[in-house]
């Protein structure tokens, strides 16, 4: 199949674009302004919009032919709580928040495939999903608690994710696992407060914790099978504000990783086993906060091949990868609906700073490479 041309004012439009939204980028649920934006274009290309899924989310709808049969294609809108250190002409414009993941790529190559959707031969409907609180919050699964699915009802779904360590022209979507299931965790573990002279006439709760983040780190070693895979990571460490006080408490917070059922289940139970005793072997207690947040991203089997088959339409060189142990709520709607999440090479030359820095800045060269792959998907779905 021929590589898709696409006209150079319309790469420019979606640059234009991306650079925008970079500049007023929004956490989890206060995408107003992004999503009044994304609406408004979609309105604009005279497609069907619906606004309000999951506060903020939009979706619109374009139906052709009569054959019946629909697919979405999603893109999230949120931004991180990190501060931009990169001097660009179009950078935040609100401290302490950013595009630190791409979104605004995301969209913006989502929203140029929708302004070209009239010129696409397919026949049936096409969604184009915008959803919010991707990041850690999951956006996906108010979407669909929302009633997404059974009012807008799809029968495969979609997702694409820029990869920096990958080169420009890269794709992957490989059946089964792709992104791991996480958790969070909060330890809090009281002891008895005292001046730091006289110990003795306390229960100091850091030496307690220092034992509880040191045992935590044979989790994965010693009680998940090596042919696993799993990850357990203390990531704070929160206790006293003075120099001569062994203060009351000690905050140990974290996350966990994992693809199979037993390792999650695991992970979960030798946390609070290790928490609860070593706390007790101080006579500390340990109060236990665990959440898992989401699910294993998974593609199903056949909704992969088809991703896969569209990125070579689209001229993108299709490779293998392993999976990768962060997470993504996308796994929601895989969960609900088959179909294929990706990753779209997205590496710099030189200095190439990875997802979550506050370097990050999302490589519009490979722009036309994300709306080739929605096009030629498009096709390949509703035409073939």
């Amino acid at each position: 199949m021929q590589r898709l041309t696409i006209p150079v004012e319309t790469i420019q439009k979606a640059v234009e674009w991306r650079h925008f939204l970079h500049s007023i980028p929004e956490l989890a649920y206060k995408e107003l302004q992004t999503s009044a934006f994304v609406a408004e274009k979609l309105s604009g290309f005279g497609l069907s919009v619906e606004a309000g899924f999951a506060g903020t989310g939009v979706v619109a709808s374009l139906t052709k032919g009569s054959s019946g049969r629909t697919i979405g294609l999603r893109a999230d809108m949120d931004a991180l709580p990190i501060n931009e250190t990169a001097d660009l002409a179009y950078r935040s414009t609100r401290l302490g928040t950013m595009h630190a993941c791409g979104h605004d790529g995301h969209m913006a190559m989502l929203l140029t495939t929708a302004s070209l959707a009239e010129g696409i031969d397919f026949d049936g409907t096409v969604r184009f999903i915008f959803q919010p609180a991707e990041e850690n919050e999951g956006g996906a699964r108010r979407m669909i608690e929302d009633g997404i699915l059974e009012r807008l009802p799809v029968e495969a779904i979609y997702g694409l994710h820029n990869w920096p360590q990958l080169p420009p022209g890269e794709f992957v979507a490989g059946p089964g696992p792709i992104m791991a299931a996480f958790s969070i965790f909060d330890i809090e573990i009281r002891g008895r407060g005292a001046h730091g002279a006289m110990p003795h006439e306390g229960i100091d709760p850091i030496v307690a914790g220092c034992a509880v983040v040191s045992a935590l780190q044979s989790v994965v070693s010693r009680n998940v099978s090596p042919l696993d895979t799993a990850v357990l990571s203390v990531t704070q460490i929160h206790a006293g504000d003075a120099y001569n006080v062994i203060p009351e408490r000690a905050v140990i917070r974290g996350t966990g990783r994992w693809f199979s059922k037993d390792a999650g289940d695991k992970l979960e139970a030798r946390l609070r086993t290790v928490a609860n005793n070593i706390a007790a072997a101080h006579d500390c207690v340990a109060t236990i906060s665990y959440e898992r947040r989401y699910p294993v991203t998974s593609n199903e089997a056949l909704a992969a091949g088809t991703a896969r088959l569209a990125a070579g339409r689209a001229g993108l060189r299709v490779i293998e990868a392993a999976p990768s142990m962060a997470s993504e709520d996308f796994a929601f709607m895989l969960e609900a609906v088959p179909g294929a999440y990706g990753w779209i090479g997205s590496g710099k030359d030189g200095v190439n700073p990875g997802l979550h820095s506050p370097l990050f800045d999302f490589n519009d060269t490979i722009i036309p490479d994300g709306v080739a792959y929605w096009v030629r998907l498009i096709e390949t779905e509703l035409q073939d």
